[in-house]
């Protein structure tokens, strides 16, 4: 009997031993969350947990989290900031470098903390990201340390989370929002220098060849934003006369712009004449405000009266109209073109399109140039 016993004792220790762990929630109710967005062309990842106030209303800053740097009473760190959540880390992961509040902060992934303050954070991006909350922080792994004002809402937010706001192609707002307290910061890319970055390394990848668009993107790109002319001149040549290229109005009209950008002025009035015939209405449009995105505006209202004559009827070409008489400071024609598109548009999408355009040029309020 005793062998028995001593037997199945040893059967169950050796179960126990290679017994798998079972899925769990998160303990102390925390919910383990993350929120990404697309600046530019980098991606922002957040990934964190949240915890709740739980009926702990105007304890929580001070108490619930300490101001500034505190003891814990665990692990290594006496003067720990708050970790910005619940659990391990709070992280930040950036794929290409971004501009925290207008400094610098490499491409990759932080371990992310906050020394709070009742009117000011300090925003801790530290390059430990997979510690234990902040309980073993070391500032001689801080990335970078940026100040932001702290902000209070009358409503309150249970559960701890991170927000994107105000997008626009080169940036957006982080807000992390717990109880009344708000702390937004700002997350802006240099979206010139990375498209540029990316058009390089592209552009060794034998599929960037097989297709003349491509190409031509590549160069107009640095057409239109006055940057890596020399480079970009060999890609619109690329675009026209490889194998994959093709001759059209668009790579034509690029390359006759890239030679005047690189002294060749004889050449690209030439290339142009020969581009012009090209050209479709829509094609015609689009190039008519890369010129006004260049801020040649007297170019660019030539080729809007040449689309016009050919297509008078046509909501793009008084559409082009407008904006080019409306940068020629030539109002009256502007708002004279505008209430034509409105008039012949044929949905009310693009009426109201038309008549909020209208409402701006009257008011003062500037029109944009893309």
């Amino acid at each position: 009997m005793k062998k028995l016993l001593l037997l199945l004792g040893c059967t169950l220790c050796a179960c126990h031993s290679f017994a798998q762990p079972i899925t769990q929630p998160i303990a102390g109710g925390n919910k383990k969350a993350s929120v990404s967005e697309i600046i530019g062309i980098t991606k922002v990842s957040v990934n964190y947990d949240r915890p709740a106030v739980k009926g702990r209303e105007n304890k929580i800053w001070g108490a619930v989290v300490p101001y500034g740097f505190a003891d814990y009473d665990y692990g290594t760190s006496k003067a720990a900031p708050w970790r910005a959540g619940a659990n391990e880390n709070t992280t930040f992961e950036f794929d290409t470098e971004v501009f925290i509040e207008g400094k610098s902060l490499p491409a990759g992934k932080y371990g992310f903390f906050v020394a709070m303050g009742k009117e000011k954070a300090t925003l801790i991006f530290s390059k430990n990201n997979n510690a234990w909350g902040s309980f073993y922080y070391e500032p001689k792994d801080d990335a970078l340390r940026v100040d932001v004002a702290v902000g209070y809402e009358k409503e309150s937010v249970e559960r701890l989370k991170y927000e994107f706001s105000n997008q626009s192609d080169q940036e957006a707002t982080i807000t992390l929002a717990w109880e009344y307290a708000r702390i937004p910061f700002k997350v802006s890319v240099d979206l010139n220098k990375q498209r540029l970055e990316a058009y390089k390394r592209e552009f060794n990848n034998g599929n960037f060849y097989r297709y003349w668009q491509n190409m031509y993107a590549a160069a107009n790109f640095c057409l239109v934003n006055n940057i890596n002319l020399k480079e970009g001149l060999s890609w619109a040549e690329s675009s026209i006369n490889t194998y994959f290229g093709e001759a059209n109005f668009l790579t034509l009209s690029t390359y006759a712009g890239l030679l005047e950008k690189n002294g060749q002025t004889t050449k690209a009035d030439s290339v142009l004449k020969k581009a012009f015939p090209m050209a479709t209405m829509l094609q015609l449009n689009t190039y008519g405000n890369s010129l006004l995105r260049m801020k040649k505006d007297k170019e660019a209202l030539t080729v809007f009266r040449l689309n016009f004559e050919k297509h008078p009827d046509d909501i793009y070409t008084c559409l082009g109209m407008t904006k080019g008489y409306y940068f020629n400071n030539n109002l009256t024609e502007a708002i004279k073109y505008a209430e034509k598109g409105k008039a012949i548009a044929k949905d009310e999408n693009t009426k109201a399109y038309f008549e909020e355009m209208l409402t701006d040029i009257k008011s003062g309020k500037p029109l944009t140039r893309q």
